[in-house]
């Protein structure tokens, strides 16, 4: 697997986009659809990456900047072929990683309310994303979910008060 920066030029990833917008609106009413399209995805405060296995395009994720430490996990999808082989945590660990060294100290994010979300939100609980209130721009919304997580070392591997780590 290979994971990389993409600056969302090439047609494969433009068509694989084109199929989560669809799937979303299939999904979700358009009031509720908060999938970006390839031309929000190209703007400065969004960096994007593909995921390729081989030749063949498997995911994608992208940060949109909200501040200088708060960031918006966006457009994560894994080909529906793939989905349950690892592809979604890879890419997410990646994320985890990029948006520290970024210097985000928490990451947000918006999904579905309905049950084919369900693995999704499994899957960003597993990574340490809590439920919260809607953030940025967002409003209250009955098919929207909404996560954040504090970015860092996890709790668990701070040292006490007063010790050396």
């Amino acid at each position: 697997m290979r994971i990389v920066v993409d600056d969302l030029s090439g047609p494969e990833i433009a068509a694989f986009l084109d199929e989560h917008v669809q799937q979303m609106r299939s999904l979700t009413p358009l009031e509720s659809k908060h999938a970006l399209d390839l031309e929000s995805l190209r703007k400065p405060e969004v960096t994007f990456w593909s995921v390729s296995d081989g030749d063949v395009l498997v995911g994608c994720g992208a940060i949109k900047r909200l501040d200088a430490g708060h960031g918006e996990l966006k457009s994560m999808r894994t080909r529906p072929t793939r989905q349950k082989s690892g592809i979604a945590s890879l890419l997410l660990e990646h994320i985890l990683t990029e948006a520290g060294r970024m210097g985000l100290t928490r990451l947000s994010l918006e999904t579905g309310a309905a049950e084919f979300f369900l693995p999704a939100r499994r899957l960003y609980e597993k990574f340490g994303f809590q439920y919260c209130a809607p953030f940025a721009d967002y409003r209250p919304d009955p098919n929207s979910t909404f996560m954040t997580r504090p970015l860092g070392p996890p709790p668990d591997t701070v040292p006490p008060p007063g010790t050396t780590g």
